[in-house]
């Protein structure tokens, strides 16, 4: 079974929205920065918020990510975090990680054994 088949995303923002934050990385902040013609040396000032030390994307009133608008607005160039979902490591420790999103995550399938989960989180991690 492709990961296609057990992941299909709805765009619906579901994955954008709640505190915790979306870890940006360096090559991120380039990326977004150039993307959305921002000085690369404001943006952690301008369009993040610090989760200890690590910046993470701010979020706006909705409690999405500040570039949700209806959809992702800088999705070319979104974060490597972002890029993941929901094929994500905390799967491959606790496979209920996988139900427990799929309650906020319409584009989840949990009507598939856990066995052809974890092959495909694996398979997409490995990539």
């Amino acid at each position: 079974m492709k990961s296609s088949d057990i992941f299909d995303c709805k765009k619906c923002g579901e994955c954008c929205k709640g505190y915790g934050g979306t870890y940006i990385t360096a090559e991120d902040i380039k990326a977004i920065a150039a993307y959305i013609s921002a000085e690369p040396e404001n943006f952690v000032q301008d369009y993040c918020q610090m989760s200890g030390s690590k910046p993470v994307l701010a979020q706006g009133k909705s409690g999405r990510c500040i570039f949700w608008d209806e959809i992702c607005t800088i999705h070319p160039v979104k974060p490597r975090m972002c890029k993941a979902w929901p094929f994500i490591k905390s799967v491959l420790t606790d496979v209920s990680n996988w139900h427990i999103m799929a309650s906020a995550c319409p584009g989840i399938r949990t009507d598939v054994p856990d066995e052809v989960v974890l092959a495909c989180v694996r398979r997409e991690l490995d990539q």
